[in-house]
């Protein structure tokens, strides 16, 4: 069984913001695949379902991004899983616009979501897909960017990063990260 965790921020104000992409690639999962997440627990919305043949939580803390790790640990406890089956998707300024990037281990970067998901689970290994969101021209408005409405000139290439994440997620159940590495990276 996976855990397939999308971070982001619960509530209304936040829906179309770069720091909402792990939510949206798991509406996108959601969609596809018929899993409504209308359960709640664990500090978040989860639904439990089928994809490509494996049982899969999708799950979308709603403790706010800071404190992403308490949700995920929390589950992870319930369902006595170690993180080998841990996916986690989230938005990453250092990555150009669009673009994923997929990791099997690693730091956390500059993203708080990550510092606490990290913190929480006490390892840094665990797959994690990361959508680039692009970075601010001006370092000291990274709050507002991240957290902002997104220009219309933006929400397609976001929108196809989240498409990718939701494919790569896809592939990673279906063949392993590995084989999702060499072909999404």
């Amino acid at each position: 069984m996976y855990i397939i965790v999308g971070l982001g921020n619960p509530e209304e104000e936040y829906s179309n913001t770069r720091h909402n992409m792990g939510f949206d690639t798991i509406n996108k999962l959601s969609k596809k695949y018929n899993i409504e997440l209308t359960k709640t627990n664990f500090k978040g919305k989860y639904g439990v379902g089928m994809i490509e043949n494996e049982k899969v939580i999708l799950l979308k803390p709603q403790t706010y991004m800071n404190l992403s790790g308490e949700s995920i640990k929390e589950i992870l406890q319930f369902y006595k899983l170690n993180t080998d089956k841990l996916i986690v998707i989230y938005d990453d300024i250092d990555i150009d616009t669009g673009i994923i990037k997929i990791r099997k281990t690693g730091g956390p970067g500059n993203h708080n979501g990550m510092k606490s998901v990290i913190n929480e689970i006490g390892t840094q290994k665990f797959t994690r897909i990361r959508i680039g969101i692009g970075h601010p021209e001006h370092k000291g408005d990274l709050i507002n960017y991240v957290i902002g409405k997104i220009p219309e000139e933006e929400k397609e290439k976001l929108n196809k990063g989240t498409d990718i994440a939701r494919d790569a997620t896809i592939e990673i159940i279906k063949n392993g990260v590995d084989i999702a590495m060499n072909k999404f990276n």
